[in-house]
């Protein structure tokens, strides 16, 4: 049996904050970090974030970055290194998952 998901919930309420990994290359990698967000920057231009959906249905959320892109997000890092994540992400296939990433914690919509 699993962890319940509301110690999931509680872990991204008031746990470490979830950080931003970089790495070269157009493709997020085929292995993801379990909490953490991983950004793909390609000839030094920023061209997706990835994350694991933080519902746990394991699936990798792919968010482009990248000027002109639709869906696009923005991201900004805050001094302590927290990503934030505009717009929401709302999943509109397998788990349907809707959330805000702000100052690296999970806000469910």
């Amino acid at each position: 049996m699993g962890v319940p998901k509301w110690v999931h919930r509680l872990l991204d309420r008031f746990g470490p904050a979830r950080r931003l990994h970089v790495i070269a290359g157009d493709r997020l990698p085929p292995r993801m970090p379990a909490r953490d967000l991983v950004l793909a920057v390609d000839d030094g231009e920023p061209w997706s974030i990835g994350i694991q959906c933080p519902c746990r249905c394991g699936d990798v959320i792919e968010m482009l970055v990248i000027p002109g892109a639709r869906p696009r997000w923005d991201f900004t890092i805050d001094d302590d290194g927290r990503p934030t994540l505009s717009p929401s992400v709302w999943r509109n296939v397998g788990c349907k998952s809707h959330f805000w990433l702000r100052k690296g914690r999970v806000h469910w919509c």
